[in-house]
């Protein structure tokens, strides 16, 4: 991890000198990800894993990254949360991060490498090993440096039509007060071609929450899509990054988390690893 946290710091003042170091997690080394099982050998709070997950902006990563980081007992960095924290802060990128959010814009490399190197030494500070990366990396250029100091294990690539992804973000909500997420939006999408009917009941809040409710200032129907636009546009790389290096695993969520949950542990070979910790508790 300490190695990491160099990188990232030489990475985000200059991208043209690098540093090496041997981070090689033993936990996932399987031959062929797509759609097929993948074979693990994980054991909660006991292994590392070094995974990321892919996805455009509304996804779910968020939320099926840190269910995992709680049943395999590693930290859930989610690059959009380090972006928010520091929004809310008066630190010097608030300003500036402000006006790239408000427009549907990608946050440079740079400032991304700053956060997260960061945190990763708070993390250190605290004891952590392994992690689940969520919204990074986002560029061709950040799985390369990735790659540079530590062997990624899997990379989940959640996926959803765009028509599904611009309602769920529409319908995100956050409670200005209690600070947690809720969502309004009921979907019902039609298959078509061949695809699964999609549905997913909303995230009503408590009554308590109601009257507090607000809408992020980038969940407008015209930033989401540019949101798409622009993800789809520098994802694509990113995938076939990881694709050819026999490690992406895609997965097509079938509704909302009651229907996509117990499938992604089946393909993931975690089901018996919920049940056993769900015993234990």
């Amino acid at each position: 991890m300490a190695a990491m946290i160099r990188l990232f710091r030489s990475s985000s003042s200059s991208y043209s000198r690098y540093l090496s170091t041997a981070a090689v997690s033993e936990t996932v080394k399987s031959q062929s990800y797509p759609r097929n099982p993948v074979t693990t050998n994980v054991e909660p709070k006991g292994k590392t894993v070094q995974w990321v997950f892919l996805g455009c902006p509304g996804v779910g990563k968020g939320t099926y990254a840190s269910r995992l980081s709680t049943l395999l007992g590693v930290p859930h960095i989610a690059t959009g949360d380090l972006v928010r924290d520091e929004l809310k802060s008066s630190g010097s990128l608030s300003k500036q991060l402000a006006e790239i959010v408000n427009q549907g814009k990608l946050v440079s490399d740079e400032i991304i490498l700053n956060l997260l190197s960061k945190r990763l030494e708070n993390g250190e500070a605290k004891g952590e090993a392994g992690f689940i990366l969520d919204g990074f990396p986002r560029t061709v250029r950040q799985a390369e440096i990735l790659t540079e100091v530590t062997d990624i294990d899997l990379v989940v690539n959640l996926k959803l039509p765009e028509s599904v992804l611009v309602e769920k973000c529409l319908g995100r909500r956050i409670c200005s007060e209690c600070g947690k997420n809720f969502n309004v939006a009921s979907i019902d999408v039609a298959g078509e071609n061949g695809a699964p009917r999609i549905t997913m009941a909303p995230l009503n809040p408590p009554t308590q929450c109601i009257s507090k409710l607000i809408t992020r200032a980038d969940d407008t129907e015209d930033i989401v899509k540019e949101r798409l636009r622009i993800y789809w546009d520098k994802s694509q790389p990113v995938e076939d990054f990881y694709r050819s290096q026999g490690k992406l695993l895609e997965f097509d969520l079938p509704g909302g988390i009651p229907e996509s949950w117990p499938k992604l542990l089946e393909v993931l070979n975690l089901d018996e690893q919920e049940h056993k910790l769900s015993a234990a508790a």
